[in-house]
């Protein structure tokens, strides 16, 4: 039987090397749920597990994508649980582990989010953003008053991605949403700290980044796809960009990713602590392997 185990809190608080030695005494595999690991090439940015890392468990959901490509939360959450139920993956007794900060991609697995499987329509969408927010908040309310109800009034993205659903499909969004939880065991471990600690592991880790040689990465990426590519407006990218435009020095790029990433890190910490599935554990204590593994082997063992 299949078996889960998720690895999930706010970035920097070390979920990578805490699901790296629970797969090698499990003799499991990672699956990644991380939305800007899934593209190739963008690497020191993004804490991309080292090529050495990625020998010692195999991990999977990593370099998916080209940059230039768009993987939607329904396309990952497809190919997740195709390796869930593929026989090239170990199941019992080792559960899979499913690690990493994004929430939504966390929350399609576990909680089986039906996602309705639209593509972004770029020439619809034009046509309705030059109707503005408040036109379109209103067409929403006459063809999906349950989303509507949903969605704030000033939601532009959620507005027009619920008009697009039932243009293109003829039907409502709020009828092809819901979950579909899988019947599967899961256990959710989550990784957290003080925020004045929390900080100061986003410095060290910004530190090493450049020190890995970010720069260069943000450099080639900038010269192979153009400074335009959108993933390069993302976190630890935008700002080096910033530095080699000669708008900033690199102290303060440094500084602004140290900034960014601990705002990012609190939105994260706000989405995870909704959900009280998840056992908390200090990222900071000193026998943190050992209280994980001994709730690791309770759920194995209730599993069962």
């Amino acid at each position: 039987m299949t078996k889960l185990i998720v690895i999930c809190g706010a970035t920097a608080t070390g979920k990578s090397g805490l699901a790296l030695n629970l797969a090698i005494r499990l003799n499991s595999v990672i699956l990644s749920a991380d939305s800007r690991q899934v593209y190739r090439e963008f690497n020191i940015g993004t804490a991309k597990p080292t090529l050495a890392e990625q020998q010692l468990v195999p991990h999977y959901l990593i370099d998916i994508c080209d940059p230039t490509d768009t993987i939607t939360v329904a396309d990952y959450q497809q190919q997740v649980q195709a390796l869930i139920n593929s026989p090239l993956l170990p199941h019992s007794p080792a559960p899979l582990l499913l690690v990493g900060g994004t929430g939504l991609y966390i929350r399609s697995i576990v909680q089986g989010m039906k996602i309705p499987r639209v593509a972004p329509n770029l020439k619809l969408r034009s046509q309705l953003e030059s109707l503005g927010q408040t036109q379109l908040y209103g067409m929403l309310q006459q063809v999906d008053s349950v989303a509507a109800n949903k969605i704030h009034a000033n939601d532009n993205m959620r507005t027009l991605r619920a008009l697009e659903v039932f243009y293109i499909t003829g039907i409502p969004i709020s009828q092809q949403q819901g979950e579909n939880p899988p019947d599967y065991p899961i256990l959710q471990i989550g990784l957290d700290c003080e925020v004045e600690k929390l900080g100061l592991r986003i410095r060290k880790r910004t530190e090493q980044m450049i020190t890995d040689g970010l720069v260069a990465e943000v450099e080639y990426l900038c010269q192979k796809y153009g400074f335009e590519l959108p993933l390069l407006n993302t976190l630890g990218y935008q700002e080096i960009k910033q530095y080699l435009a000669g708008e900033i020095s690199l102290d303060a790029a440094k500084e602004l990713i140290v900034l960014h990433t601990r705002q990012f890190a609190k939105r994260q910490r706000t989405w995870f602590r909704a959900y009280p599935q998840i056992a908390w554990f200090d990222a900071d204590a000193p026998d943190l392997l050992e209280k994980v593994w001994q709730r690791v082997q309770n759920f194995l063992d209730n599993s069962n």
